[in-house]
């Protein structure tokens, strides 16, 4: 199934091209039902009301047809998908072992070092991806599903998420600044190189009109060795107090103190004192220059330096209306908040300076980006979660999982559907896979991660995998329409089936996988894959399912096979075509019978159908290879064991013919066919009796029209054959005259 803005599209067709009217004239409509749990339709064919006068009564099977509005992933999409759902695996082996090992182990630092690693997995799949699709053509890009730029805000938010709230093990107290000015100088970079190439160039850059916005926003970010050299450019400058004020300037910027390099934090605070000591003495000696002074003729330096100073200085009005004049948004002026205005800001105090910071430069509110990074920086994981839905379901559902699992938000279920936070973007996810058939191991191993709910809707996804389809998810609308019913290969088919078996006994799910069993059985036996229906049917303990498989069987020797009676001599060249297949049938399904007979739960009765059907393949295999005395014995030992069913005894009777009428050899002993004649007497006395269709019932079918008389008239045949196999008998001296008589006597 495949969709677009205005239709979906099923396959196979429901109604084949150029047949929408005879559709309409059959007096049928098309129906759908919506899952109340995602956006997947139940599409189905049903009768008009106001065509039911026109319709024969009666029950009429109709296909039912599941699909959904969701865009499929494409081939780009489901790599990256694939990838990370192997992170995901690894935390939630990492989830249930700490279910055994208790709460403390969870929250150890051996925890929290795996869920820092697996963050950053995600982080750097995130990446890879932005830089793959980012990489590829023009061409390749417009028939991506996302774009470069989607997956580069994947991977902002993610790392955003790392730096607030899965930082080394240890430093969760820590000061944040320099983690975040790091963070958004990797992501948003400005300013840009091409600027900086561009200055870098002239003589005197200090008269392009770039150059003090450039200065004053390398230093807002940070970046101290393009700060500096672009300082040390003014040493040709005209101005003296410029000259003096930009060398005293450029070491403060080189001697700024990181976190990083300290290894207490006390000892950090000591030297950012300090270090603000020497800038305060700057401005002293920059605010003694006289206004006259302070101009060059091209701009007025020293207000830019003057904000160079402030920032340094951590003065908040100052970073907010620089950060305005350069176009920069909320996240800068909090970030450089950290670094200039509080060096020792920690994360549990950022969403105050966030709230002051947004009420006069708010968020971008279309903008799921940056509506993410607000709730992050504000310290609400839920909202942050909402928004990620909305950007991308891939998004919500593994930050869940991780905010879970560090306990940022709430574990306990709401009492309306059922799930907790967690779950219920990990399900929305999980049923967003789902419009994939392809993806169907993935989609539930996220859906069993979701407590009941999720089970259920495992079991449902597995119970609904195609089996039919082969490359389930690479087929579109067009190439559908190409694809006929042939396509079904019984190895496509029984790897499928092995694989959803896997998963089944991997999440402990029983009744789930006995009942695909059967259902697989089911599609085997449609395909005439007798061997493979009676495995899996022996696999889901479906006894009277595998008693069907038997049946089906044999009736393919009926529908299949010739009249016997009247064609299958002996020495025919012309072996018939219809215990030639039944033969081959069976044998695909004569391998079970030992490992059946053996397992204790199977149902005797059933076996027994099978041994019979074994038996008689055996039987027709050495007519077909004319060994005959061994099929003589086959016959006679069918009806000795109980094999044979009632129903069969009138077509057995009638393969018997050929080997009594044989020229050579007398095939039978004497008391061997006098049991052929003592069930042909009960057959046709118990026919009388009105008890015919028990007993003549597959003789029936297999001879076709002409029904009872047509049987008895076969089973005459029968009676005539034995009449003169026993006078055979008696010439050759085989058994007693009197004997002869009185059993002849009683056939005619």
């Amino acid at each position: 199934m495949s969709s677009n803005d205005h239709h979906l599209n099923l396959f196979p067709p429901l109604i084949q091209v150029g047949h929408a009217e005879q559709f309409v004239q059959s007096g049928k409509t098309v129906l759908s039902a919506q899952s109340p749990l995602n956006q997947s339709y139940a599409v189905f064919p049903s009768i008009r009301k106001d065509a039911l006068s026109i319709k024969n009564s009666g029950v009429e099977e109709q296909p039912i047809f599941f699909a959904s509005s969701e865009t499929s992933p494409s081939s780009e999409r489901r790599l990256f998908i694939g990838d990370t759902s192997i992170i995901f695996a690894a935390l939630q082996n990492l989830i249930n072992t700490a279910q055994s090992r208790g709460q403390e182990w969870l929250q150890s630092q051996e925890t929290h070092n795996v869920i820092r690693k697996l963050t950053l997995d995600y982080v750097n799949f995130t990446r890879e991806c932005w830089i793959h699709t980012s990489q590829t053509s023009v061409q390749s890009q417009g028939s991506s599903q996302f774009c470069g730029d989607h997956y580069r805000s994947l991977y902002t938010c993610l790392a955003l998420f790392a730096v607030l709230y899965v930082p080394e093990y240890g430093y969760e107290d820590a000061p944040v600044g320099d983690d975040l000015m790091e963070w958004l100088n990797v992501h948003f970079i400005e300013p840009s190189t091409e600027e900086g190439d561009h200055l870098s160039g002239l003589d005197r850059p200090w008269e392009d009109e770039t150059f003090w916005p450039y200065l004053v926003r390398v230093t807002l970010r940070g970046l101290s060795k393009a700060a500096t050299f672009f300082l040390g450019t003014l040493s040709t400058h005209p101005s003296d107090n410029l000259r003096r004020l930009a060398q005293q300037l450029s070491p403060l910027l080189q001697s700024q103190p990181r976190l990083q390099s300290f290894e207490a934090e006390r000892d950090f605070a000591y030297a950012s004192h300090r270090w603000k000591d020497k800038v305060k003495a700057l401005r002293i000696e920059l605010d003694s220059i006289s206004e006259s002074d302070r101009h060059d003729g091209i701009e007025n330096w020293w207000d830019r330096l003057s904000d160079i100073v402030g920032i340094l200085e951590g003065r908040s009005e100052v970073i907010r209306r620089v950060c305005e004049d350069l176009g920069a948004d909320w996240r800068e002026v909090s970030v450089s908040w950290g670094v200039f205005a509080d060096a020792r800001l920690r994360r549990q105090d950022l969403p105050e300076v966030v709230s002051q910071v947004l009420d006069e430069m708010p968020q971008d509110p279309t903008n799921l980006e940056d509506m993410v990074h607000a709730a992050l920086f504000s310290g609400d994981p839920a909202k942050a979660l909402s928004h990620a839905a909305r950007l991308d379901p891939w998004l919500a559902a593994h930050m869940a999982d991780l905010m879970q699992a560090l306990s940022l938000i709430e574990k306990e279920a709401n009492e309306d559907s059922g799930l907790n936070i967690r779950d219920f973007y990990v399900l929305s996810y999980a049923q967003y896979l789902h419009a994939d058939p392809a993806l169907w191991r993935i989609t539930v191993a996220y859906m069993f991660s979701c407590g009941e709910t999720g089970v259920r809707s495992a079991d449902e996804v597995l119970m609904h995998v195609p089996l039919r389809l082969r490359s389930v998810g690479s087929i579109t609308h067009d190439q559908g329409e190409k694809i006929g019913a042939d396509n079904l290969k019984s190895g496509d088919l029984a790897g499928v089936v092995k694989d959803i078996n896997a998963t089944c006994y991997e999440y402990q799910r029983e009744e789930v996988r006995r009942t695909i069993c059967r259902i697989a059985a089911q599609t085997f036996v449609q395909e005439k894959e007798y061997g493979l229906a009676l495995s899996y049917s022996s696999s889901a303990e479906d006894w009277p399912g595998l008693g069907r498989v038997v049946d089906r069987v044999l009736q393919e020797y009926i529908t299949a096979g010739t009249n016997y009676c009247e064609s299958a001599f002996l020495g025919s060249n012309e072996v018939p075509s219809g215990p030639e297949q039944f033969t081959r049938y069976v044998a695909g399904i004569a391998p079970s019978l030992q490992a059946l007979r053996m397992q204790s739960g199977a149902q005797g009765i059933f076996i027994h159908r099978l041994m019979f059907a074994v038996r008689y393949a055996e039987f027709h295999q050495r007519l077909g290879n004319q060994d005959l005395q061994d099929a003589a014995w086959d016959l006679i030992s069918m009806f000795q064991d109980g094999l044979a069913p009632k129903s069969w005894w009138a077509v057995l009777l009638c393969d018997s013919p050929q080997l009594l009428q044989y020229d050579g050899t007398l095939l039978f002993p004497y008391a061997s066919a006098c049991i052929l004649l003592q069930h042909l007497e009960e057959v046709i006395a118990r026919t009388d009796q009105g008890s015919g269709d028990e007993y003549l019932r597959v003789l029936i079918s297999k001879l076709g029209s002409g029904g009872t008389t047509e049987a008895l008239h076969a089973l005459q045949g029968v009676r005539l054959s034995l009449a003169k196999y026993f006078a055979r008998c008696t010439m050759i001296g085989t058994g007693g005259k009197q004997i002869m008589e009185r059993k002849f006597s009683a056939v005619v």
